[in-house]
């Protein structure tokens, strides 16, 4: 307890000093989507070329882009426990959704209001609605994933740990944005650095577009991935056993064929229009197999994309601000979802796997001065970084009881030598939402160990990404693979060892009595 006594004390006197002396510290503006797939951001390029992003390519035109940002735990709620704290879900206690997230211990927002920031978190909060989110002069947060129209908020104007309700009217995205520019406009003192994260709910699940985008590629058949129609029937029980599957489980709501609650009659009437003539079109075909599969395909891959097209305009109208009010010389942007998505790969939607397309994040930033314009990385980071991160922008010693690392030698084109070669994932929510097993496993950036350990499946898996890029084939005791196996074994071990993982589950990773019979009864 003493030496972080003295470590608080130290941190708040650095505040003072920094806070009686003309502050250059940069500002940090993060912004955050919710399970934005890096396929459908254009400037990460791809077979399928999906859609168009300008206004977050504009980020990597002028900054880096991170080719392999990988997440710790493959879901919302405690990947956003990990960018707070900088630490895996199984020490900050925030190991899957449901879970309510400790707001005294330590996170970043806290050190560096101590050391002379003005902080803000806009959007979505979804770490418990317990309490106000802490270490914020002002938080304005959905309450829990909140709706896509008309979101009622949790606004601490503050920071005191108060917060109250308030209703807004109209698309979410297009609120948050907005209110992200006042608090920027008419709250920010000009006086300190800040720190502002602007958090929006899209594109998670169940995709509502927003009134400009409703009719955004009808008539057009957007591409198919080559997995779509992936068969399980050679794969892992883990593979064969879950509820993500497009074919079968995207739910009329999911697909739009009952229309959403909670609208205006005036934003009914919109939505109808867009979609009534498509619905009727879709009952009249009588559609089956794979021409069904195919239709449910392009309705999710359309509003999922639809709902992006509105997540971009608003970080457009964010970086013209900038721009035009001269923030954008010393200030870092920096673009990020809480994880990766599924477009059809395997045939899936939702996140969860240690695979690609959910393990990977988007990631890139803007510092002006600092990142060279148009650069890209392939080194291993991750959101356990962040932490660290703003820790050094803000001219604060790192905590040593972080697990991550500072990204601001590698964003300086300096990585150390020592950097991290792989990397530990651990996902823990089974029973719950899409019935995904508990796994861990090592990522080294060509090669996959994963183990799922729980006792009626506990199955190894090893992947090769350059003999099997689309991560269908398993290797793992194939005689070719035994020195990549026993390195892959070896470096696991050392990981667990490193970040203290228990070999038991934390108990908040379970509901208490539950089984998957019973959580289906529930659902």
């Amino acid at each position: 307890m003493i030496p972080r006594l003295y470590a608080l004390f130290a941190i708040t006197l650095l505040g003072v000093l920094i806070s009686n002396a003309a502050d250059k510290r940069p500002n940090i503006i993060f912004i955050f989507s919710d399970d934005h797939a890096y396929q459908a951001i254009s400037a990460y390029g791809g077979k399928l070329k999906l859609n168009q992003t300008p206004n977050i390519d504009r980020i990597a035109a002028q900054g880096m882009l991170f080719r392999q940002c990988y997440v710790n735990n493959s879901i919302c709620g405690p990947m956003r426990a990990v960018i707070q704290t900088g630490k895996y879900s199984h020490m900050n206690g925030f190991v899957r959704n449901g879970n309510k997230f400790n707001g005294n211990q330590q996170t970043f927002p806290k050190l560096l209001q101590g050391a002379g920031y003005q902080t803000a978190v806009v959007g979505k909060w979804h770490l418990g609605e317990h309490m106000a989110p802490q270490g914020y002069d002002y938080s304005e947060v959905l309450i829990g994933q909140g709706p896509y129209y008309n979101p009622p908020m949790l606004v601490d104007k503050n920071g005191d740990g108060e917060h109250e309700r308030v209703k807004h009217i109209g698309y979410t995205t297009d609120i948050i944005s907005e209110l992200t520019l006042k608090w920027l406009k008419e709250n920010r003192d000009p006086n300190k650095p800040f720190m502002l994260m602007t958090q929006h709910k899209a594109p998670h699940r169940n995709w509502q577009p927003g009134p400009k985008y409703l009719t955004k590629w009808d008539g057009e058949d957007l591409p198919e991935p080559a997995t779509l129609f992936e068969n399980y029937d050679e794969r892992l029980k883990a593979h064969r056993n879950q509820e993500m599957q497009i074919d079968r489980d995207l739910t009329r709501y999911d697909l739009k064929l009952d229309p959403p609650r909670g609208f205006t009659p005036d934003q009914l009437k919109v939505w109808n229009a867009a979609y009534g003539p498509k619905n009727e079109a879709f009952e009249k075909a009588t559609l089956s197999g794979k021409d069904l599969v195919r239709w449910k395909y392009q309705r999710y891959i359309k509003d999922y994309l639809r709902c992006i097209q509105s997540v971009d305009d608003a970080v457009g109208e964010l970086l013209n601000y900038l721009d035009e009010s001269g923030l954008a010389k010393n200030t870092i942007v920096i673009y990020c979802s809480d994880q990766g998505f599924y477009l059809g790969e395997h045939g899936w939607f939702d996140k969860r796997w240690i695979y690609e397309e959910s393990l990977r994040t988007p990631f890139l930033v803007r510092w002006p001065g600092v990142v060279k314009p148009g650069s890209e990385n392939n080194d291993i980071v991750s959101p356990l970084d962040f932490a660290e991160t703003f820790c050094e922008i803000a001219g604060l010693p790192v905590p040593s009881d972080m697990q991550g690392r500072s990204l601001v030698p590698v964003l300086k084109g300096e990585t150390p030598k020592d950097w991290r070669r792989s990397f530990y994932y651990h996902y823990y929510e089974y029973p719950g939402w899409h019935l995904v097993r508990r796994h861990y496993g090592v990522a080294d950036g060509r090669y996959k160990l994963v183990h799922f350990y729980e006792k009626n499946v506990a199955e190894w898996e090893l992947i090769d990404l350059q003999a099997d890029p689309l991560e269908q084939m398993n290797f793992y005791g194939v005689k070719k693979y035994a020195k990549i196996q026993t390195h892959l074994h070896k470096e696991l071990s050392r990981l667990r060892k490193q970040f203290q993982v228990p070999e038991e589950d934390p108990t908040s990773s379970f509901e208490t009595g539950d089984t998957p019979e019973r959580y289906r009864q529930r659902k």
